[in-house]
């Protein structure tokens, strides 16, 4: 065989970097809990812009800016 042990090094490094990405936050809710709390932050982002927008604070940069 004229790879040696690339191969073999090749699949176990394979196999650490694969399971890695199995590994998700535990934060001890079900799928519709987290579901809930999503659209629930969404609803609290999308209002709180509209709040912004109506007060005419639609600078989503939030610096200085002066027209000359």
């Amino acid at each position: 065989m004229t790879r040696g042990n690339q191969r073999d090094r090749d699949r176990e490094r394979a196999q650490a970097r694969a399971g890695n990405k199995g590994k998700t936050k535990d934060d001890g809710l079900t799928p519709e809990q987290r579901r809930e709390r999503d659209a629930k932050a969404l609803q609290e982002k999308a209002a709180k812009k509209a709040a912004q927008a109506a007060t005419g604070g639609n600078n989503a940069g939030g610096g200085n800016k002066t027209k000359k």
